[in-house]
This record gives structure tokens, sequence and C-alpha cells, in this order.
């Protein structure tokens, strides 16, 4: 099975990409996943990307794609995977389209996560970080420390990163509306979008999304 995965910043993408792929038996391929590694490894494509990142530039578009397109040649991609964060807007999108027509392979479904704007504003302005370990994170409102400010874990101090400020969340979904959005029309034309609502425990959420894809059999 082959599925994009789209919604907005804190729409819990990369948790239930994790999930969805696992019970899918599929890759999930993450577009920061992909730059890290290939940065890290010192490709071509990475060396590229990093200049562009170093001299405060977008990376563009033909780099993306290129990493993407030689994630997708990996043999454990041969019998599907999960994009995540891939296509990001509308060129991206065609050129995904032509690379699996040329490949003689197409999308299964587009899997739209749908959030209301004020609960994606409150999920990430509310997260709280611990600067001696960033896997230790917390929430405002839904996973509270046992001590305002402090982390549970070591004790750190905890604090809001700059991302997660409220204006910075609101430009994100705004980039959002217009860069990524309109690659939901486009795949409505073909028929491929399931809509989900993105409410509720990590879990509902999953099952209501594995309900919701189409057939393997189909």
């Amino acid at each position: 099975m082959r599925i994009v995965l789209v919604g907005p910043p804190g729409a819990g993408k990369g948790t239930q990409a994790a999930y969805l792929a696992k019970n899918l038996a599929i890759p999930h391929i993450s577009t920061g996943d992909l730059f890290r590694a290939n940065i890290s490894q010192g490709t071509p494509l990475g060396r590229e990307a990093k200049s562009y990142m170093d001299a405060g530039n977008l990376v563009p578009d033909s780099v993306t794609i290129a990493m993407a397109e030689d994630r997708m040649e990996q043999p454990d991609a041969a019998n599907g995977f999960l994009l995540d964060g891939f296509p990001r807007n509308l060129g991206q999108a065609k050129a995904l389209d032509e690379y699996l027509k040329d490949k003689n392979l197409k999308l299964d479904a587009v899997l739209d996560l749908e959030v209301p704007e004020d609960e994606v504003v409150k999920r990430i302005a509310g997260r709280r970080i611990c600067r001696n370990d960033s896997s230790h994170v917390f929430h405002a409102e839904y996973n509270k420390p046992e001590t305002e400010g402090v982390c549970d874990v070591c004790g750190g101090e905890l604090y809001q990163r700059d991302d997660d400020r409220e204006e910075t969340v609101r430009k994100r979904l705004e980039v959002y509306h217009t860069e990524t959005e309109p690659i939901i029309d486009y795949y409505k034309a073909q028929d491929l979008v399931v809509t989900l609502l993105a409410m509720g425990k990590v879990d509902e959420v999953t099952k209501r999304a594995m309900a919701a894809l189409p057939s393997r059999d189909a």
C-alpha cells in the first residue's frame, strides 16, 4: 500500500505515521528523516541540501524530490510506503505522480488528518521541553509536570521553544494553508483523499485510520 499523509502541524502526523507503517508493514518515509540521513551520511544530495541550509535558504524542490525518489527505490519500499511531509506542495505532488507513473505504480490513498486550528495552537503552544534532554516533553494542559517548570524525569528546567510560540505556530499554519493544502484538492480530483478527524487518543485515531483506508485486497 502506498499512502501520503497530510495535515497541519500539530495534527500528529509523525505519531500516526509510525503506528500506521507498523500496522501495514511498510516503511515510514519522513522528509525530516531523509534530510538528516542524507546530511549525516554526506551523500551528494545531503551536501547540496546542507549548502542551501547553511546559507539560510530553502532547499529546492528538485533536491527534496530526488531524496524521496531515492528512498522509494530502496528494497524495503518495494511493497509500499507511507510518505510523511512529502509532497508538501503541488510541484512535489506532480513530480511524485510522474515518478509513480514511470514505475507503473500508483497511490492507494491520501490520508488527510484534520484538526481544528485552535486545537493545533493549543497542542503546540502548550509544549514544554526539558533543557537537559529534549526527549523529555511535557504539556501545560495535557501532560503537566508534577512541579511547574521542572522535568519529572531529571529535574531539569522546562522551557517553551521559539518554534512553539503561538505567533510562530499561526505563521506555520498560514504556510500550510498556502503551500500544502492545495494538494488535498489535487488528490481529491483523483478520488484518493480519505479525511480523518485526528482528535482523541492516539490508538483510537490509528484504528479509525486503518478502518478508513482502502482494503489492500481491493
